[in-house]
């Protein structure tokens, strides 16, 4: 499988990444979901999603660098509701920010396991924050689903939300995106590339984005904090505050 560019450890200015063509993106090993990962020109319909395969298990066994892009444009898909991903955080081994650091605990264990499952914790003990598990079992990576745009199910996503509105507020935020999908720490392990309960979905790849330092990881290292592995899908308004950090690769 051709590897997208990764992008540099800390806060140098990484090199653009090209585009990978649709036909590339093709899992060698996958048996009966090999195939090319689709590219969708044009607005997002219901009926677009409905035709978008599964990324995958071998789609999220790459670090986490690697794969925080790739997830840009791709859909979570709960029941009703299908979200697209607009903005990501990547966490790596031996990051200062990841919960990795704290090694294997009862809140941390399924950092540790197998690219592709669901890591979801609470945050002061309100928020549920979900993570897309990234490489091997045992690496310790994710990356945190910062952002969405919502695609269908936008009554259920209000009432989750207990907002009455279509604009971005409704899920700029990783805790407001767990909302949104109705996730709790129960979800954590669950595995994202099977059919039923929580899925991620293939999708358009964003003809550009941005990139910045994560935010609220203060207590990190300087070189953690510093590390341009925030990104987001360029353009768009479904992107969390604070915006002004982010620029162009």
């Amino acid at each position: 499988m051709k590897r997208s560019r990764r992008f540099k450890r800390v806060a140098a200015k990484p090199k653009p990444k090209k585009p990978i063509p649709a036909t590339a993106l093709v899992d060698a090993d996958d048996d009966e979901e090999t195939r090319p990962l689709q590219r969708f020109e044009g607005p997002i319909t219901e009926l677009s999603v409905d035709k978008m395969a599964i990324l995958p298990f071998s789609f999220f066994q790459i670090d986490a660098l690697d794969l925080a892009p790739r997830l840009l444009g791709k859909f979570l898909r709960r029941d009703d509701v299908v979200l697209q991903i607009t903005e990501v955080e990547a966490y790596r081994p031996n990051d200062s920010a990841c919960h990795g650091r704290f090694g294997i605990t009862a809140r941390t264990a399924p950092v540790f396991g197998a690219g592709g499952h669901a890591y979801v914790y609470l945050c002061y003990g309100l928020h549920s924050m979900l993570n897309v598990v990234a490489d091997k079992e045992g690496v310790g990576a994710a990356v945190l689903i910062r952002s969405c745009a919502p695609i269908t199910g936008m009554e259920i996503i209000q009432q989750r939300r207990v907002q009455k509105t279509d604009k971005p507020v409704l899920l700029t935020g990783p805790g407001k995106v767990g909302q949104a999908l109705g996730l709790s720490t129960e979800w954590s392990n669950h595995p994202l590339f099977t059919s039923g309960g929580l899925e991620i979905l293939d999708g358009p790849e964003p003809e550009k984005i941005l990139v910045g330092p994560r935010v609220g990881i203060e207590y990190a290292l300087p070189e953690h904090v510093n590390a341009l592995w925030r990104f987001a899908v360029a353009g768009t308004p479904w992107i969390s505050a604070p915006k002004n950090t982010l620029r162009p690769p």
